[in-house]
């Protein structure tokens, strides 16, 4: 859901999605940066995974697009309240399916993981009853799966809001874990130039499929029904795949 290279800005956006309304076949389509999946270009123009199905779409069934970036938690506040028509990415969860529409079909998959000092590998055998008393950092807005979030309350948790913030604060040794997923996180260790001071343990959190979501009474009705098709389509023609490849990203 790489949120932390762009992250520092992201709260500063002059602009909501409710200053210009949306014109008549226009989605506006909200997201946080997702490495490989939603990330604005530094020539202004959107590119990832996501934004590609979202293009083929609208040029299947005749839609503007309007892309905009906002802080996970923002991003999901905006469909909650119908502010805006997707949401790029999210995990399901039974909260989270309280207030938003979920596509039936996923369209990429990521590995949820524990990173770690190199230094200090602190026991984890998926037991979260080893973690009592460890100092993990989460992700603002993030879900976990249904592990994780049923242990949490046990746990002793900070929250950050970039996957940068977490991983500098996971060096500096202000938290022992740091919870997240590979995708957006080890491009990261690798431009920060960590890659011998952290690592991922084994086993995996969880493994999350990801999905486009829409508010529950979407303003085009017909528009989840039809993304739906479209990607169970290019699933069953491969396309799907070869794209997610082309992104190095994990297909469901």
């Amino acid at each position: 859901m790489l949120i932390g290279l762009c992250g520092i800005a992201l709260g500063a956006l002059p602009h909501f999605s409710w200053a210009r309304p949306p014109s008549a076949r226009e989605l506006v389509v909200v997201g946080t940066r997702f490495e490989n999946i939603y990330e604005r270009r530094p020539n202004g123009e959107f590119g990832g995974m996501g934004v590609d199905l979202l293009r083929m779409f609208a040029q299947r069934h005749a839609y503007q697009l309007r892309f905009e970036l906002y802080p996970w938690r923002r991003a999901q506040e905006l469909i909650n309240g119908a502010k805006a028509d997707v949401l790029v990415g999210p995990y399901k969860s039974a909260e989270r399916m309280r207030t938003m529409r979920f596509s039936e079909q996923a369209f990429f998959q990521d590995q949820v993981a524990f990173y770690v000092r190199a230094d200090s590998l602190p026991l984890w055998e998926g037991d979260y009853g080893m973690l009592r008393g460890r100092r993990i950092a989460t992700l603002n807005g993030w879900n976990y799966g249904p592990a994780f979030t049923r242990a949490a309350p046990e746990l002793t948790i900070s929250v950050t809001n970039s996957v940068e913030n977490g991983l500098k604060m996971l060096t500096a040794g202000h938290v022992e874990m740091f919870a997240t997923n590979r995708r957006d996180t080890d491009p990261v260790v690798a431009a920060l130039g960590m890659q011998d001071k952290v690592m991922p343990l084994a086993p995996l959190i969880d493994v999350q499929d990801a999905y486009f979501a829409y508010p529950l009474a979407p303003r085009f009705p017909e528009a989840p029904r039809q993304m739906d098709r479209m990607l169970a389509d290019m699933k069953a023609r491969g396309e799907l795949q070869k794209l997610a490849r082309r992104y190095g990203v994990i297909p469901p």
